[in-house]
């Protein structure tokens, strides 16, 4: 689950700052304390918190906890707020807030229209299992009654003036109210209400719990106007086509002629969709087959609308959305490290209350910053840098202010994974042995033996590919496999010894190996003591759970799944190996943006065409003749939704609508589910599928490739003058953050001290 903040604006911003207010207006709140401090740290006092060494350490512990997360200080800072923003934040907390997030999404798959039914097809679904009224209400309120409390204690850990001030707890605030209205008429009508409107509001919910993504939808809405002018060029780029291709391809008086009248320029919609599939390439070349037919030149026109939209304007618009997204993403990064730098400087300004009377600069005693570190929920090595770090000035007794601050830039450092040291042999036979078993060498040719077993299998697929099961020697196969495995066993067996448990197992393609090998050998001794190769005539199938088909098969598998073990030994495959790695832990936030945008389609999708394509009765049977009498929008022309069978496609339940929208997204024939739908429905039904076009094909897709490509570049340019060897033995952590650092302008102390002076609950004085 991804930490964030309470709120999520901008720090230097008025709108976002907490605490706009000044000091004198809180006086005599609860659970707040006033500090007087000033600006050179000369004197600094706390009014009615005098000796409370333990609050200064609660409030620098979750100080220094939000630097972490980058998560915003302004909150309450009374102990008992602390204890309870605490134990929000909490991994067990956040965890069962994930949880219950995912099972009000995860409802619509069981709701009415079920999606438990084994196909999607209408011709062979069975009737899905339907859920009696009551049964996913049930959880539906579990969770609305979380979400309820999880929007009492962030509106109570801000306060009242902050939780008008924002937006996004005054729409969570909407939208449990309207689902619980929603839920309260569902079960007062006995389940039977045609709409849900609460199913299209869930997804607010996972919204609301990310700052990435919140941040994302701001990046997207920031880039709109960009968006929209590109959008804009190219819809009159459509539009202008769309008339010379009407003027062209008019109907003439010789029938043979036409063709391309007739199937794709018959009038204005349906010459302007035709082109905009031929801007996706979705019906290139058959567009213009008809009219290539008569005259070659005609192709002119479609290459050139080809050039123009898809070369040149589509590639344009990519590059607007990474050039805006990446501009934003850079401000994002830079709003997080300035929560950062605020959130250590505030842990420093608490806890030099406790050395103000003993020393006449502003500095934290050593023993409390070790306390404060010993009870802050953090990685336990950059806990064991930091503490190490402080523990230098343990001889002073005191830590002022710029050292403070640099012992918390190990947070901003890359984790390099360092490889335990190899283990120590007295005998030089051993040491001989060791060095040969740990040189680069013997991987090199563990994957050349990898390679060898692979192109086995290979040859006697090609071989065996005519051969039903019973004809095949599967023994011979097996023989192969086990001379293989034997070595891969011994490849482990050698690399542990030459490495020590803990230095094999440091190495993620070792433990990649040694996982697969001992399935491996473990499925061999299956077959050997169920079959008893040596006597191959025996064929105890009928017998045992699996053939020795299947479990050769599934051995097959195994070994060609662990042939993957030669992309740490290609430099350019490590390295794009390594990022697609990095996408999927920084892809949070965008597969989060994919799953909203998906599901509002799908609700949208399900009350708009849910049952509105029905396959007629008996297909296999039907004829030239009969086809005519079912339904006027039944076609079964050749590409179109009926002739391809594409029944299993539908907006019938919301697993179905999930699929589809994703073959739509894809953009290979997906006028065939616009053609279809538009017959069966109307014409208007086509600006659904171009919406949907538009937001995951053409936003979606190309922030995805923006992401891609920042992270590429940053992996390229750190490791492009690094050997195989260097690849092998460090590895390192990429962040959204660490990919950002370069550019990244630090806060200055008087920008730092103004934030602190505009806290809520912080009243400072200067």
């Amino acid at each position: 689950m991804e930490t964030q903040g309470l709120l999520t604006g901008t720090v230097n911003t008025a709108s976002a700052d907490y605490g706009s207010k000044s000091g004198s207006e809180y006086r005599g709140s609860p659970g707040s304390r006033r500090m007087s401090y000033s600006v050179s740290g000369q004197s600094c006092s706390v009014e009615g918190a005098t000796g409370d060494e333990d609050l200064y350490i609660q409030q620098a512990v979750v100080f220094i906890e939000d630097a972490i997360q980058y998560r915003s200080i302004n909150h309450r800072v009374d102990a008992s707020s602390l204890r309870l923003y605490r134990w929000y934040y909490s991994r067990v907390c956040q965890w069962g807030l994930g949880l219950n997030i995912a099972v009000v999404l995860l409802l619509a798959f069981v709701e009415r229209p079920s999606s438990l039914s084994i196909s999607s097809d209408p011709r062979y679904r069975s009737q899905p299992w339907e859920p009696p009224c009551g049964f996913t209400e049930s959880f539906e309120l579990v969770c609305l009654i979380v979400f309820t409390l999880d929007l009492a204690v962030k509106s109570y850990l801000i306060g009242w003036d902050e939780f008008r001030k924002s937006k996004w707890l005054i729409g969570y605030t909407v939208v449990i109210s309207v689902s619980v209205i929603d839920w309260v008429l569902s079960v007062s009508m006995v389940c039977d209400e045609k709409l849900r409107v609460r199913r299209l509001l869930r997804p607010f919910f996972l919204l609301q719990n990310s700052s990435l993504m919140k941040k994302t939808l701001k990046c997207i809405k920031r880039t709109l106007p960009e968006i929209a002018s590109v959008i804009l060029l190219l819809a009159l780029h459509l539009c202008l086509f769309t008339m010379i291709g009407m003027l062209l391809f008019a109907k003439t008086e010789d029938p043979k002629k036409n063709g391309e009248w007739e199937l794709h320029f018959r009038d204005l919609p349906a010459s302007f969709t035709s082109l905009l599939v031929l801007l996706t390439t979705a019906n290139n070349p058959d567009v213009m087959i008809p009219a290539y037919s008569l005259n070659r030149l005609y192709s002119i026109f479609f290459v050139t609308f080809s050039v123009i939209g898809t070369y040149c304007l589509m590639n344009l618009l990519t590059a607007i959305i990474y050039n805006q997204f990446r501009g934003y993403l850079l401000m994002s990064v830079q709003t997080s490290i300035i929560r950062r730098r605020l959130g250590i400087r505030a842990a420093f300004q608490v806890l030099s209350c406790q050395g103000a009377q003993q020393a006449a600069v502003e500095c934290v005693r050593v023993d409390a910053v070790l306390e404060v570190m010993s009870r802050v929920q953090m990685k336990s090595y950059y806990r064991a840098a930091i503490t190490t770090e402080a523990r230098q000035c343990a001889d002073v007794g005191y830590m002022e202010r710029e050292q403070f601050r640099k012992i918390f830039d190990e947070l901003d450092k890359d984790r390099i994974k360092e490889h335990p040291p190899l283990p120590q042999y007295n005998s030089p036979v051993l040491q001989r042995l060791q060095v040969v078993f740990s040189h680069y060498y013997l991987t090199i040719l563990g994957s050349a033996m990898a390679l060898a077993n692979v192109m086995c299998i290979c040859t006697i697929l090609v071989l065996n590919s005519e051969k039903t099961t019973e004809e095949r020697d599967n023994y011979i196969m097996e023989s192969i496999n086990l001379c293989f495995i034997l070595y891969y066993l011994f490849e482990m067996c050698v690399k542990i010894f030459a490495f020590g448990w803990r230095g094999y197992l440091s190495y993620r393609n070792n433990v990649f190996d040694g996982f697969i090998t001992i399935i491996l050998l473990a499925l061999q001794i299956t077959i050997y003591v169920t079959f008893r190769i040596p006597y191959s005539h025996w064929d105890p199938s009928s017998k045992s759970v699996m053939s020795l088909w299947e479990m050769i098969r599934l051995v097959n598998m195994l070994i060609v799944f662990r042939f993957l073990r030669i992309i740490p030994d290609i430099k350019l495959m490590a390295l794009v190996a390594s990022t697609m790695l990095d996408l999927v832990k920084n892809l949070r936030a965008f597969a989060g943006i994919l799953v909203v945008v998906y599901y509002v389609f799908a609700v949208f999708g399900i009350w708009l065409f849910e049952r509105a394509i029905k396959p007629p009765p008996q297909m296999s049977v039907l004829t030239n003749d009969t086809m005519e009498n079912i339904t006027s929008n039944f076609s079964m022309a050749c590409g179109t939704y009926e002739q391809l069978e594409y029944w299993p496609n539908n907006f019938d339940d919301f697993a179905a609508t999930i699929l589809l929208l994703y073959n739509v997204m894809v953009v290979n024939n997906w006028q065939a589910f616009m053609d279809a739908y538009s017959r069966y429905t109307t014409e208007w039904s086509k600006i659904y599928f171009v919406c949907w076009w538009l937001t995951s094909s053409v936003m979606w897709v190309n922030l995805f490739v923006a992401l891609i490509l920042e992270n590429f570049i940053y992996k390229w340019d750190r490791s492009h003058s690094c050997s195989v060897t260097d690849v092998e033995k460090i590895r390192y952590q990429t962040s959204v953050q660490l990919m950002f650092r370069e550019q990244i302008q630090e806060p200055t102390e008087e920008e730092l001290l103004c934030q602190l002076h505009q806290h809520p609950h912080l009243h400072l004085h200067w």
